[in-house]
């Protein structure tokens, strides 16, 4: 988490390093990018498919995929008997999504990612053919159809041998759909619309209404809540599109976020808030290594051992390195930098940090949330 403030201040520890406090002002944000318009959204879509043209890597036996081929095939009016098996190692069931964006019309096109659902091993060289592509209320929104564009690549040898290299089995076709159905809006429907803050906040909504109701007069905006702000608009659709184009370039200030510490215990990440304060405390943090050693030798019997074998004999080797403690104090009111500062001359793990701060917390010294994801 990254915390804005009066300075904003971050220590990450990533893995094994350290990164000292950075400092900087904090800069008035646009509203476009704190906050959206409720309602105006983007639209996923979902779709299932056919890859053809795949040169020996695509379905081995799939009964789903005979079903699919054996369907797209009395589409065009061939039909096949119930006992006719289908050589399909040219085809490949694809699973299509795309997300639709607000206010897209009919004929305009998005880009589909298409993904192998079977054991295709490669879409390289694949045309998808033609696939609708629904909403979540079961509606085709989109046709999507076209060459796919392929990163990955994969390669096996007669020996059973491969070399993969990202992922072959997931392609892109860029503006692969074309819109057939818009979706329904109220965006003139109203007398007013609503900003949602992207980081709720009860600072920052007061600073988005008054900026307003200093731009527009007393009353255009009022503060529901930390998220939502509403604000009055005309009915007129072109003056209430120019009346946005204004609104969401008005700079705002944004409110301190909440003093807050978080951890991640399985990348070694420590991100502290600017605004984290320690009360008075004492902290002393000792290190006990114990270090296992595994040696093999040769033991070989002597000259008189009339049945001795030669035999492997494990030698393990155990060594323990305590490290003496070393105590830092803190006094009443300390910030980021006098805990950052203490930690670098300590020279303590991300690990051993994670414990100090667990253990500051479970004190009581933490003036904020100290969160472990």
């Amino acid at each position: 988490m990254i915390v804005l403030g009066k300075w904003l201040k971050i220590v990450a520890i990533m893995g094994a390093v350290l990164v000292g406090v950075v400092s900087t002002p904090t800069e008035a944000a646009r509203l476009k990018d704190i906050a959206s318009i409720q309602g105006i959204r983007e639209n996923q879509l979902l779709g299932y498919g056919l890859v053809v043209g795949l040169s020996g890597t695509g379905e081995k036996n799939s009964k789903f995929t005979e079903q699919s081929f054996r369907s797209m095939l009395n589409n065009f009016g061939i039909k096949m008997s119930e006992g006719t098996t289908l050589k399909i190692k040219d085809v490949a069931p694809v699973a299509i999504h795309a997300t639709m964006p607000p206010f897209a019309k009919t004929g305009q096109t998005i880009d589909v990612t298409v993904s192998a659902i079977g054991e295709a091993s490669s879409l390289r060289g694949g045309t998808l053919l033609q696939s609708m592509l629904r909403g979540v209320d079961g509606n085709v929104y989109a046709i999507a159809q076209g060459s796919l564009v392929v990163g990955g690549l994969g390669v096996q040898g007669a020996d059973g041998s491969k070399v993969t290299v990202n992922t072959p089995t997931v392609g892109r076709i860029a503006n692969g759909a074309i819109i057939e159905r818009e979706v329904p809006d109220n965006f003139s429907q109203s007398d007013s619309f609503v900003f949602n803050l992207n980081r709720s906040d009860f600072t920052t909504a007061k600073n988005v209404a008054e900026a307003i109701n200093s731009m527009y007069g007393e009353g255009s905006a009022i503060a529901e809540d930390a998220t939502s702000i509403r604000v009055s608009a005309p009915r007129n659709p072109a003056q209430r599109v120019s009346y946005l184009a204004n609104l969401e370039n008005i700079e705002v200030n944004q409110g301190d976020d909440s003093a807050r510490i978080v951890v991640n215990s399985r990348t070694g990440t420590i991100v502290i808030g600017s605004n984290v304060k320690l009360k008075p405390v004492a902290v002393t943090h000792g290190g006990l290594t114990v270090t296992i050693t595994e040696n093999e030798r040769i033991s070989q019997p002597n000259s008189f051992a009339p049945n001795g074998q030669t035999a492997r004999v494990r030698d393990s080797q155990i060594a323990i390195d305590e490290k003496k403690g070393k105590m830092f104090k803190f006094d009443t009111g300390a910030t980021l930098d006098d805990l950052v500062r203490a930690v670098n001359q300590v020279g303590l793990a991300p690990g051993d940090l994670m414990s100090v701060l667990e253990a500051l917390d479970r004190a009581g010294a933490i003036d904020g949330k100290l969160e472990v994801i």
